[in-house]
């Protein structure tokens, strides 16, 4: 098995959040997501959301605000699974619940060795 990040894009200034419910549910919506891949034993790292506010370190000594401001979208988590390719990995993640608020998945094979 190989092993895949997942990198969750989401624009923030369009997320739903309109009821304390909402979160709720989408929340529990992303638990029983990340069950369902444990359960096939897919899931390798639960990962973490992110804020959605951070700074970035370029060189020569500059650090700037990020996530960049003059895009919308910025990750807002991470989680890493199992697939046997590209392929699997991307199957996989088509019942994310992120899609259900707009955001992305972006697929990354991480480099063993």
């Amino acid at each position: 098995m190989k092993e895949f990040l997942l990198i969750f894009r989401i624009d923030y200034d369009t997320m739903p959040t309109d009821s304390p419910e909402k979160l709720q549910a989408m929340a529990k919506n992303r638990q029983d997501w990340l069950g369902s891949l444990a359960a096939q034993d897919k899931l390798s790292d639960a990962g973490e959301r992110l804020v959605p506010v951070g700074k970035i370190r370029k060189p020569d000594d500059v650090v700037t605000d990020g996530p960049y401001v003059e895009l919308k979208e910025a990750v807002s988590g991470y989680t890493v699974i199992k697939a046997a390719d590209l392929k699997e990995a991307t199957e996989l993640i088509k019942d994310c619940p992120i899609f259900e608020a707009g955001g992305s998945v972006e697929v990354r094979q991480i480099m063993n060795g």
